[in-house]
Order: C-alpha cells, then sequence, then structure tokens
C-alpha cells in the first residue's frame, strides 16, 4: 500500500477539503481520507477497518511492546515459519490498515503521533476516560493541532454520567445493558450473544457517527468530536424491546428461540434436524395452514395475538407436523407454499456456501508471515445505477506488529 498524500494541519477557518494523492493505491468511497487508529481490542478497530474497507489509509498505532491486546488472544493462534505466531482474533478486525509502533509515553511517540494528527482526517480512540488528557493529547490539544480532526471516542458505559468512565467489556456490557435478559431459553438460563455484539455495535455507530461528521465538516470547515459506548451501542438496538417497556409497562424476558410478539416464529424440529420459519402476517398463516392441513380460522390461533396467548399449543402442532419431515424436505415445501424459511448452519457451512462467496464475504489477502489467507469480506457492496459493480476488490492483510514504521515514519518526517 502507498501512502497518502501528507497535508500540513490546517489553520482555524481554512476548509478541511482533502488532497488525494493520485498515487495511492487505495481506492473506494472513502479514498483520500486518513485515519489514525489508537484503539485496541474489537469495537475501535472494528470502527476503523470499516472506514478502511471503504478506502480510507488507516494507520494502526500500537505499543511496541505486543502491540494490540488481541494479537494475545487465543488460541487459536497460527504458527508461521520462523516468525511470531498470528491471533486470528487479531486478523477478524484489522485487515485494510498498517502497523506502527509509538511509545506515547516518551516524546519522540508523542512527536510521532503529532505529525501524524495534523496530517489525518480522523482519529480513533477507546482508553479510558481521562487516559489521552494525561498522555497529553486533549480534545483541546488534538484540535489546536488539527481543527478539522474528527475524533470518535468508545467507552464502556459514557464518558460522563454517575458511571461514567467505568471499564467496559463487551460481556459485561451485554449484561449491564440487558441483552443477556432477553438471551437465552428463558429466565432461568441466561446467555450472552456468541459473538462479542456490543462491540461491534459500538463500532458500527461509531463509524456512522464519523461518516456524519465528515459530512458536517463540509459545511462548517471544523472538526468534531464523536462519543459512543459499549451500553449506548446495547440501548440503541432494543428495539421493541425497548419500547415494550417504556410504553407498554412490560419487560421482556429470555424465551428461547421464538419470537415474543410473532407465533408461529422461531426454530422447530425435523426428523433430522431443525428449521426457522417465519410467519409474520395473517396471510403467510393462512397459506402456511393450508399446505399443511390446519384450521386457520380455529378459534385460538385465527389471529396473531391469539397464537401469542396460546403459543404453546400453536407450537407443539407445528412441531408434530414437521417430524414427519427431513430437514430437506420440509424446506423444499416450506419454498413451494411461500413461507419464510431457512436451515441453522456451523460457521463451516456459511463459508463453504456458494451465496456467501457471491456476496463478496471471502476475500483472500497477502499476510506478511502467513502468506495468502482467506477472510471474512466487507458486507458492503457498491454499483453504478446501470447496474455495475464498482466494489472494491484490493484489499491487505492484517499488519504484523510494526510493519509499516519506516514507511509511516517516512512519511510523517518523524524518524522516531
Amino acid at each position: 500500500m502507498k501512502n497518502t498524500l501528507p497535508r500540513t494541519g490546517k489553520p482555524a477557518g481554512q476548509t478541511c477539503t482533502a488532497e488525494t494523492n493520485t498515487e495511492s493505491a487505495l481506492d473506494g468511497p472513502l479514498a483520500g481520507l486518513t485515519v489514525i487508529d489508537l484503539t485496541r481490542a474489537l469495537a475501535g478497530p472494528h470502527a476503523a477497518m470499516m472506514l478502511g474497507d471503504l478506502g480510507a489509509d488507516v494507520v494502526k498505532i500500537e505499543t511496541p511492546e505486543g502491540g494490540d491486546d488481541t494479537r494475545g488472544w487465543g488460541p487459536p493462534f497460527v504458527e508461521p515459519v520462523d516468525a511470531e505466531r498470528e491471533s486470528t482474533y487479531f486478523l477478524c478486525a484489522n485487515r485494510n490498515k498498517r502497523s506502527i509502533t509509538l511509545d506515547l509515553k516518551t516524546d519522540g511517540g508523542r512527536a510521532g503521533l503529532e505529525a501524524l494528527v495534523r496530517n489525518a482526517d480522523v482519529l480513533m480512540e477507546n482508553f479510558r476516560t481521562g487516559v489521552l488528557d494525561r498522555l497529553g493529547f486533549s480534545t483541546e490539544h488534538l484540535a489546536a493541532l488539527n481543527p478539522c480532526l474528527i475524533v470518535l471516542s468508545i467507552s464502556g458505559f459514557g464518558h460522563d454520567g454517575p458511571e461514567g468512565g467505568r471499564a467496559g467489556y463487551d460481556q459485561i456490557a451485554q449484561g449491564e445493558a440487558g441483552l443477556m435478559s432477553l438471551t437465552g431459553s428463558g429466565p432461568e438460563d441466561i446467555q450472552r450473544v456468541g459473538v462479542p455484539i456490543a462491540d461491534l455495535l459500538a463500532g458500527m455507530y461509531g463509524a456512522f457517527g464519523v461518516l456524519a461528521a465528515l459530512r458536517e465538516r463540509e459545511h462548517t470547515g471544523k472538526g468534531r468530536v464523536v462519543r459512543t459506548s459499549l451500553l449506548a451501542s446495547v440501548v440503541g438496538v432494543h428495539a421493541f424491546q425497548g419500547t415494550k417497556w417504556t410504553v407498554g409497562g412490560e419487560v421482556g424476558k429470555a424465551q428461547g428461540n421464538h419470537h415474543p410478539s410473532i407465533c408461529p416464529y422461531g426454530l422447530f424440529h425435523t426428523s433430522d434436524g431443525a428449521v426457522q420459519i417465519s410467519i409474520g402476517s395473517e396471510g403467510l398463516w393462512k397459506r402456511f395452514c393450508e399446505g399443511f392441513h390446519f384450521d386457520s380460522a380455529k378459534a385460538g390461533t385465527a389471529t396473531n395475538p391469539e397464537r401469542v396467548e396460546n403459543r404453546k399449543i400453536v407450537n407443539e402442532s407445528v412441531e408434530e407436523a414437521f417430524g414427519a419431515f427431513t430437514t430437506d424436505e420440509l424446506l423444499i415445501e416450506l419454498d413451494r407454499i411461500g413461507v419464510p424459511a431457512g436451515r441453522i448452519r456451523s460457521i463451516r457451512e456459511v463459508y463453504e456456501w456458494e451465496q456467501t462467496r457471491s456476496q463478496g464475504l471471502l476475500i483472500d489477502v497477502e499476510h506478511h508471515t502467513l502468506g495468502t489467507i482467506t477472510l471474512p469480506g466487507p458486507p458492503l457492496r457498491f454499483f453504478d445505477t446501470d447496474g455495475t459493480e464498482v466494489t472494491r476488490t484490493a484489499h491487505t492483510a492484517p499488519p504484523v506488529l510494526g510493519e509499516h514504521n519506516g514507511q509511516i515514519r517516512q512519511w510523517t518526517g518523524v524518524d522516531r
């Protein structure tokens, strides 16, 4: 990856139009933007990777001693010949980035970060509240270095309020923000979501906020501080479970693989596995009943509220009917009558599914020590109005620690 064109810091009042380097190898909607990624673990790195996927030049700053925490999270690790082992966890959140090591507790490290800030569009950080200030990079100082800088700060529970600055990790946030109380087979068997969903959502909301601030900057010529948290990200997706309480006065609870407000909607067993169905309208209910010889107008099941009230009876009837089919047979029949349905795939099956590959959700990249590796790909695709796909296809592998030290130090002019 070639360097993005260095830019001098902009004095107050000057517009923040980026100077695009015509020699840059990057493409995508955000080509020409430079992002400083001071984050570690998952929420911040995921936000920065989202911008990198869209063409931004993301410079990941890591501590010289070990780098991002996730470099040590495992197993599984991959053991390249004559090189440090690589964490598959780190590989999930750091594609399309360059890595430089800086010790921000030293004068040289701080000088390196200042040089990068002067030439950047966005800085992302997820230190505990106050840490960046103590390192000498308060929002006021960052603005003085670059009045056009967009700063994204991600915290555990918010930067202010009675518990502002509290440390947050994903599973703790899932519990504190109510998500675990809604997940599991029942109230006595609460579970976390199988991926770090609070981290991932905070990263997504953070990237969304950065893009909004960049759009605003086009009109104001000024930078902006964007803040979100793991708590905010989970509360932000409570959806109907939130209004169920704030408006309806009812507290949602875990109830397994069936929807709390729609019936039948969830997982049902076949003779050799399981399928999931979604009967989201009365029209679908009638179609479903015709296909499986149920009485759609039967008292107690004629409307969705009645079916939810009598969920146990409805679900038992569906289970009995589905038990006469194999999974493959049942999916064919459900497709024939037009009822939305799907199977339960393992992670391996998802990545071996041709539909997954057809959507660009697998990419091959050249890693510095591992050679050619396959990664999950970006979830967005772009098309011209004539239908021609213009999605970025050239991606770079997650960097090894300090892989781009020489390149970036030459770019900034700070050789420390």
